[in-house]
């Protein structure tokens, strides 16, 4: 690795600039191929599930923590002062370091699924906090792997791989392409989708966890903020489950809900394939 300091006209910091301007930033880090990892804890865990860095850009506070871990890559430390980080990224980055690494290519969903017994499939989720938040859910719970649509926020989005602490880079998942179509194949190949509904006329989550769950692949619908599951998606479903709640709220989010239903699936254990 090779240490240079930076100013925020320097053409290094590319990859780092306008981080508060979503829609470019999703437009132009896929076409790029990179995703940003925020923070020390989360550029580590990139690194140790074997992404390859192309920059980090940080504050001198965060050089002797990282550097251990970053001194066999070829790749440039970008060292500014605070000030200068925060006219790149558009705003004051607290945890004062990021890096940008390459993408990898969607695996096929046979490879996700190989020996998956467990499985999460998240539609049209908008939110990315809420993404990474059921990806650190379903990697904490024993969830096998996640299947996004691909109308689904981005998990490699900076706020995504946060929120997840580094678990959309260590849990296997892809894209369920094509949609609705996959969940077909997903019941032809013997998994039982379960629809994750706040509907009265749903089968009690943990009733239906006792009774069914043990002996099954299964896997979890989660739909979209608000809206819940397309009914295409809700139709290809063999049961719909519910977790009760008090007259307080009528619903709850779909990441806290996510963290109900991984906990109580995983209070049973499927049988090894």
């Amino acid at each position: 690795m090779r240490v240079v300091e930076v100013g925020a006209a320097d053409p290094r910091v590319a990859d780092y600039r306008d981080l508060t301007d979503m829609q470019w930033r999703q437009r132009m880090e896929p076409a790029q191929g990179l995703f940003l990892a925020e923070g020390e804890k989360v550029i580590q865990r990139a690194l140790q599930a074997g992404y390859r860095p192309r920059s980090v850009l940080l504050t001198s506070r965060w050089l002797a923590g990282l550097s251990p871990a970053l001194q066999d890559h070829d790749i440039e430390i970008l060292l500014a002062d605070e000030a200068t980080l925060r006219s790149i990224v558009g705003f004051r980055l607290h945890r004062g370091a990021l890096a940008a690494f390459e993408r990898r290519a969607h695996p096929p969903i046979s490879d996700v699924l190989d020996s998956a017994r467990r499985l999460v499939v998240l539609e049209n989720l908008v939110d990315h906090t809420n993404v990474g938040l059921v990806f650190r859910t379903a990697a904490a719970l024993g969830v096998d792997a996640i299947l996004v649509s691909p109308s689904c926020a981005d998990p490699y989005y900076r706020r995504s791989v946060k929120t997840s602490m580094g678990a959309v880079l260590s849990l296997p998942w892809t894209v369920a392409d094509p949609w609705p179509a996959t969940l077909d194949s997903l019941r032809r190949d013997g998994w039982l989708l379960a629809a994750l509904t706040p509907s009265e006329q749903a089968v009690e989550l943990a009733a239906f966890v006792l009774a069914e769950a043990a002996g099954s692949k299964l896997a979890l619908l989660l739909g979209s903020e608000g809206p819940g599951l397309t009914e295409q998606a809700a139709q290809r479903c063999s049961v719909s489950l519910r977790i009760p709640v008090t007259d307080r709220v009528d619903s709850l989010n779909v990441a806290a809900a996510a963290a109900i239903a991984c906990y109580e699936l995983a209070q049973v254990t499927p049988p090894q394939p």
